[in-house]
């Protein structure tokens, strides 16, 4: 088959939509190379280089600039008779000609809806009616979990008949095992304490890092936020501020992926007490790191953390110290832990997903 992505993600995007587009394309052409990938984009860059280098990967420039995405992809891929389009972040373009181009859509979450006062009135009309009119186009609905499946069927009204459930899956770097010796070099590189807390992710309000920090006040523990600082940042500056934890708390950015692999892998305890997430993919990193899962009860978590993750109540920084103090001192349990949280994420393996792609693709001959 032919199959047509909407790619401007996977060059542009660093992380998030980026990583998911990267990561499963990289899981389809090493799984199922008999097809031909098309990655619709305007310009490419660095990001996708090593999925150009596929013989089956193939860059295809959009046409014109204006609303190219909107207007004049759909059309390309109906003239380059693409059996298969699938947008990988949620949209789908407006038009498709007179060719007959199955359609699947991506929804990753529809964390606007549920918690709008996250997001401007705009960007909240603007999200609604890019994800409404691509849900209502395609022909198959993914949803990344049970739970933005549950979303999908609440606030978009679409049919549980035509929404599949398929996990997203992450690097294989973070499946790897690195040597003490490569551990130590980046554990210098970045001025890490030889033991710690560990938090990755955007630092936003949703994302809840004040309640750890909060967690963590009065004690010796360590902690480290790896991300890109939002306004929300600035409130956790200052509590760190006044009440003497400049020292205790260290903030890393661009951290390299095959950088941060190793740092899941030096965490003695990974933190993630989000509010909400579509899915939640830093916590399958480190699952596969074999690093043990705090984060919230809530939601999506205990459907992407597994029975071996400890849950807590995440606008609760009491609940969350408790849980951290005692996986702290505790290393029979984290040992434990690491072993059945890798079980469980072999659940998100690549050739599972592969499967899981190739009946759906199949399912739309």
């Amino acid at each position: 088959m032919k199959i047509g992505y909407d790619a401007k993600r996977l060059f542009h995007n660093a992380s998030g939509l980026g990583n998911y587009s990267r990561d499963l394309l990289g899981i389809l052409t090493a799984h199922l190379p008999q097809h031909d990938y098309l990655l619709f984009s305007r310009s490419m860059s660095e990001k996708g280089e090593k999925l150009l280098n596929h013989p089956a990967v193939t860059f295809t420039p959009l046409r014109g600039r204006f609303l190219s995405r909107q207007l004049t992809m759909g059309l390309q891929a109906a003239g380059l008779k693409c059996d298969i389009f699938h947008g990988l972040s949620g949209e789908l373009p407006l038009r498709w000609g007179n060719q007959n181009v199955k359609k699947v859509v991506t929804i990753h979450d529809l964390i606007f809806e549920r918690y709008p006062a996250y997001y401007s009135w705009f960007d909240r009309k603007i999200h609604k009616a890019k994800f409404r009119h691509a849900a209502q186009t395609a022909d198959v609905v993914v949803a990344i979990s049970e739970q933005t499946k549950a979303d999908i069927i609440h606030y978009l009204k679409i049919p549980e008949s035509k929404i599949r459930v398929i996990y997203q899956g992450c690097s294989h770097l973070y499946k790897e095992s690195y040597s003490e010796a490569t551990k130590e070099a980046v554990r210098q590189q970045y001025a890490l304490p030889p033991s710690f807390v560990l938090n990755v992710g955007t630092i936003e309000e949703r994302k809840n890092g004040l309640a750890l920090v909060k967690a963590l006040k009065g004690t010796a523990i360590p902690l480290v936020f790896i991300g890109k600082e939002k306004k929300y940042a600035e409130s956790i500056h200052r509590f760190i501020a006044e009440n003497g934890m400049t020292g205790q708390v260290i903030f890393l950015k661009n951290v390299s992926n095959p950088h941060l692999a190793v740092i899941y892998q030096l965490a003695r305890v990974f933190a993630y007490p989000s509010v909400y997430e579509g899915f939640g993919i830093p916590v399958i990193e480190a699952l596969y790191s074999g690093t043990p899962v705090i984060t919230n009860g809530r939601g999506v978590f205990p459907e992407a953390g597994g029975p071996a993750s400890r849950y807590v109540q995440a606008e609760d920084h009491q609940s969350i110290r408790s849980a951290l103090t005692d996986l702290w001192e505790n290393e029979a349990l984290r040992a434990e832990m690491a072993v059945k949280g890798r079980e469980y994420a072999a659940r998100f393996d690549d050739d599972k997903i592969a499967a899981a792609w190739a009946d759906l693709y199949n399912s739309l001959r």
